[in-house]
């Protein structure tokens, strides 16, 4: 098997999440629930994770890191505690997987609020300028997916913030986290929306959501949390306030694994390695003339190892089923879950085949992939 999905899920995980997961569950788990030995090791779990993500991505105040199942929930989380009224104004990028498009459009539809796009330019990129010409009075929040699960575009989020001034900036770093240097985004960032099985190579089952000092919470859901028992009020201090019920230990004890290993290799050394990948796969598909790549233009160093393509004559699902099924090569086929990504490619409603690398693909299997496309390429041409 190729695996050229890591977009999706990554794998394999290093080999230190399975121990660290299979160790968590050895022993019992609930964190600040119980005074005896294995609570106390449960919450030095929980403990490690927000600390190995705060040395990763550079959040300070790590009582402000709230882990929630997966960034979609920790998207809807952000977005709640804003209590937004009718004509208030959010900007987003046309790049939204629908983890950020589907609640914008709830908002839409519930409060009334005023969902402002901005598309990138033929470049494939969406510019920091536009972003600060889209501002009007009413606007309250702009969200960003800060690398494009499409393709692989990298948002210029630092330059984004600049423009937005004191609007604050709701990141979406599902597809970044783990491929790019973020040691300073609690610098610029005000909402950083993660998850933990894709580039930070943990478990499915986790996520979570760093907010800066000073900006709105209100938690999706009340009830236990370990603290105030005797209250009937759910505590209002972080992270108690947005961690409702039992946290999911043994996924953030490999969660906290998964760090650890880009954490000893190196942020820029997985990065160099991607963008290796990367460049291989795209020189390679050089010699594949039926293939079209979306963004093909997007220079190497604004991207991740996320590449979309389509092969003339194929549809992308038959042309992901003969990959999987001539060549065990693992990609995705479709939309992606990022329609509006797709319609501003000029994709939509075919979509489109992923190739998305990571921390442990080979260049021999990005050569590979391209072989495969090339010998595709010529059974319909």
């Amino acid at each position: 098997m190729i695996y050229l999905d890591n977009g999706a899920t990554s794998f394999p995980k290093p080999p230190g999440v399975l121990e660290a997961v299979l160790a968590a569950l050895s022993q019992p788990a609930s964190p600040g629930r119980s005074g005896h030995r294995p609570a106390h090791e449960a919450a030095k779990t929980v403990y490690r994770a927000r600390r190995n993500l705060g040395a990763l991505l550079g959040f300070p105040n790590l009582e402000r890191v709230a882990f929630t199942p997966n960034v979609t929930v920790a998207i809807n989380l952000a977005l709640n505690g804003f209590r937004f009224r009718a004509g208030d104004r959010i900007i987003s990028s046309a790049l939204e997987h629908n983890s950020v498009a589907r609640p914008l459009k709830l908002l839409t539809e519930t409060a009334g609020v005023i969902w402002d796009l901005v598309y990138p330019r033929e470049d494939g990129l969406v510019h920091a300028a536009d972003f600060g010409k889209a501002i009007r009075p009413e606007t309250r929040l702009a969200a960003v997916c800060h690398a494009s699960n499409v393709t692989g575009a990298i948002a210029p989020a630092r330059e984004i913030k600049e423009a937005l001034g004191d609007i604050p900036l709701l990141l979406d770093v599902a597809q970044s986290a783990g491929s790019l240097s973020l040691g300073d985004l609690g610098s610029y960032a005000d909402l950083v929306a993660f998850t933990g099985h894709k580039g930070l190579l943990g478990p499915t089952g986790t996520g979570g959501l760093w907010i800066r000092e000073g900006l709105p919470t209100r938690p999706l859901a009340v009830g236990g949390s370990g603290s105030r028992s005797e209250s009937l009020e759910h505590p209002d201090f972080l992270p108690d306030a947005l961690e409702a019920g039992t946290l999911n230990v043994h996924g953030l004890a490999g969660l906290a694994a998964g760090v650890d290993f880009i954490l000893e290799k190196g942020a820029a050394a997985v990065r160099a390695g991607e963008m290796e990948l990367l460049a291989t796969f795209l020189d390679a598909l050089g010699a594949v003339p039926t293939a079209t790549v979306l963004g093909r233009a997007i220079p190497i160093a604004k991207r991740v190892a996320t590449v979309s393509l389509n092969l003339r004559g194929w549809s992308s699902s038959d042309l992901a089923a003969r990959l999987e099924k001539d060549y065990g090569i693992m990609t995705r086929a479709g939309l992606h879950c990022a329609p509006l990504a797709h319609r501003a490619m000029g994709t939509f409603p075919g979509g489109a085949v992923r190739f998305s690398f990571g921390a442990f693909n080979s260049p021999g299997e990005a050569l590979e992939a391209a072989r495969a496309l090339a010998a595709l390429g010529k059974e319909k041409n």
